[in-house]
């Protein structure tokens, strides 16, 4: 772990002294810098470490993951992020299960498939420890593998081909919000919150949002949320199209899942056709948007913005 976070504090370092980060104190010198960034990756591996050991469900469907808890039942298959310690952070690990569960789900028994959140968060974004496994090929390397590992798991929401649902429990950051524009319909609770703060971390959109959400809520409000940062409340994404409907949080379960049941008895072929002409004319410009996006945040991560931004949060966060 030593030698990893020495040679990323290094280029951090080579990359940033000129710039604001050396202002704020961060990379000093390299001795320093290198110090700073190991307190912090292991600040960050203990808790990961620590959240990573809770115990999955007893449910049989459940065993081939850690992260998350996904079951079948009256023809709806849900997938449940499963990691409320870290407000169900998306962690590399996690990536890959979500992938699997759904390519699991598209060819199960069930009608519908859905997808939410265990505890108080939807899901919190990207967990940022994930940046701090850098492989041997350096951060180049680690951009590169994640704008991989970003492409296919967007194109996995692009290509499902069943009725695909989120029940967002509550707040949803970053690629938990790009998403949505991906699924067929998203319901709300009231406490939920949507934000993509890109910009504050010196990131671009992920998702295919440069393109979906532009033509759910129209460009200004797409730049406002995209670029400038800007939270909505559950009524604000519903009155923009974002969402499908919000529900009072004390009947959200009880009002959403009588209403998912009810679309589980659909005849399924049908629905599945549905969604096939409805999509197929934009199947092929989701995946050139998913690939430019990718391709555009493979140079961002290794920006000097980016750099920068990733150390002040994670500097703040070590010191919470």
């Amino acid at each position: 772990m030593a030698g990893v976070a020495g040679r990323l504090a290094r280029r951090w370092c080579r990359s940033a002294v000129p710039r604001p980060l050396k202002d704020l104190a961060i990379c000093p010198n390299q001795e320093t810098a290198r110090q700073n960034y190991i307190d912090l990756v292991s600040s960050l591996s203990s808790s990961s470490e620590s959240s990573s050991q809770m115990k999955p469900g007893t449910d049989r469907e459940q065993q081939e993951y850690e992260n998350l808890v996904v079951t079948s039942e009256d023809g709806i298959t849900k997938i449940m992020f499963n990691r409320p310690a870290r407000k169900n952070a998306i962690s590399t690990q996690m990536y890959q299960e979500i992938m699997l569960a759904l390519k699991a789900a598209s060819k199960d028994d069930g009608t519908i498939t859905v997808v939410t959140g265990n505890g108080d968060y939807y899901c919190s974004g990207n967990d940022l420890a994930n940046f701090t496994d850098i492989p041997p090929g350096g951060v180049e390397e680690k951009a590169k593998q994640s704008a991989i590992m970003l492409r296919d798991f967007v194109d996995t929401f692009i290509d499902f081909p069943k009725p695909l649902i989120a029940v967002v429990n509550g707040p949803a950051v970053g690629i938990s919000v790009t998403i949505l524009g991906l699924f067929d319909a998203v319901y709300a609770s009231d406490r939920a919150t949507f934000h993509t703060p890109f910009s504050h971390l010196g990131l671009s959109p992920e998702g295919c949002a440069s393109y979906t959400f532009p033509k759910i809520m129209g460009p200004a409000k797409a730049t406002e949320m995209l670029i400038f940062g800007k939270k909505l409340t559950a009524g604000e994404a519903c009155a923009q199209g974002l969402v499908t409907e919000v529900f009072p949080d004390s009947t959200f379960q009880k009002e959403v899942w009588t209403r998912l049941k009810a679309y589980s008895k659909l005849p399924p072929n049908s629905m599945r056709i549905s969604k096939q002409v409805i999509r197929n004319m934009e199947k092929e410009k989701l995946h050139a948007v998913n690939a430019e996006e990718s391709s555009v945040l493979q140079e961002r991560w290794l920006s000097d913005e980016c750099i920068n931004a990733t150390m002040n949060f994670l500097s703040k966060r070590s010191k919470l």
